[in-house]
This record gives C-alpha cells, structure tokens and sequence, in this order.
C-alpha cells in the first residue's frame, strides 16, 4: 500500500508540476500572424513585420479574466515605457476566453491599451512554441520570450507564477540592447 501512495504522490508531482517544455534560447522562433486587440481596437499581429522594429517580448497567458493573468497584463502595463524605451513591441498571446480580450485589452487593471493581445484558437501558435499547457489542452502556458530582430529567441521563462516574467523578459530586453546599441 506504501507503494502505491508514493507512486501516486510521484505521479500527481508530475502532473501538477510546471510545464518545461519551451523553445531553446538560439532557436528560430516560429513566424505567425495573428488577430488581437489593442485599446479595444481589432487589430492583425504580425511577428515578422513587428521584428523589423527591434526585440519582441512574445507571452503566452492562459486566459484573459483570470487572477495571474490579469496581474501578468498589468505589470507589462506598467512596464510598458521600459520596453519602448529599448525599442522592444510587447505581445500577449492566449487561446482562453478570447470572446473577452477587446476588453481585456482597455481594462485599466489589466492591458490599459498600451499593448496588443492576440487570439490564438486551440493554442495553435502555442504550440508551434511548445507553450501549451499541459493540464488545459487548448490553452497557452504561462511562457515569456525575448525574440531578436533576426528571429532568434534570445530568452526564454515558463512559469504558472506571473510575478517574474515581466522582471525577467525586461532585464533580457536590456541585455540584448547593450550588446546591439541602436
């Protein structure tokens, strides 16, 4: 019986564990386009073209409405100056609640408009990034990437918890900028 338990508890650890699974930093990153919102407005996201301008900080997010998500969307919020002043674009991409994200995205407590979410149906472009969540097939992990204008991810940080991703993508957005200086 003894065994059992501690099979269970092994398996249930694996279960309930974070995801890590993610593209490698020095990868390519899978080119997509996607539609999204910013400020209530629809709009077409495109990597490729967003690329052209410097760094992308591509996150995933399970669901718009959701306790980490709406923290996660308002600390990049508020991180947003930050990012541009190191010419990086910001994109939230999620295949939970997507009816929500044209609001989502004007929501003070969340997006304040100052950066696009994308719709991602079935975690489609998730899933190109190894980025989807395992214990919600069809939803996005929580994983944060710092693209480079050449397409290469540069950083990469998957965790459930939002605390650390907007710290983290920013502190490898500066790094990136300090060894390509405008």
């Amino acid at each position: 019986m003894k065994r059992i338990i501690m099979a269970l508890a092994a398996a249930s650890a694996l279960v309930a564990g974070p995801a890590l699974a993610h593209l490698a930093v020095g990868a390519a990153a899978p080119q997509f386009s996607a539609p999204g919102f910013q400020a209530g407005k629809p709009l077409t996201f495109d990597l490729k073209a967003a690329l052209k301008k410097g760094p992308v900080v591509l996150y995933f997010f399970p669901a718009a409405h959701t306790s980490g998500c709406n923290a996660e969307a308002h600390l990049f919020a508020d991180a947003m100056d930050q990012f541009k002043a190191q010419g990086a674009t910001v994109i939230g991409v999620t295949s939970g609640n997507l009816d929500q994200l044209a609001a989502f995205s004007t929501e003070t407590e969340h997006c304040s408009g100052k950066f696009p979410v994308a719709s991602d149906p079935n975690a489609a472009i998730a899933k190109s990034y190894d980025s989807a969540l395992v214990l919600r097939p069809g939803w996005s992990d929580r994983t944060s990437y710092v693209i480079a204008p050449d397409g290469k991810i540069v950083f990469v940080y998957s965790d459930l918890n939002p605390n650390e991703h907007v710290t983290l993508t920013l502190g490898a957005v500066k790094k990136w900028r300090a060894d390509h200086p405008k």
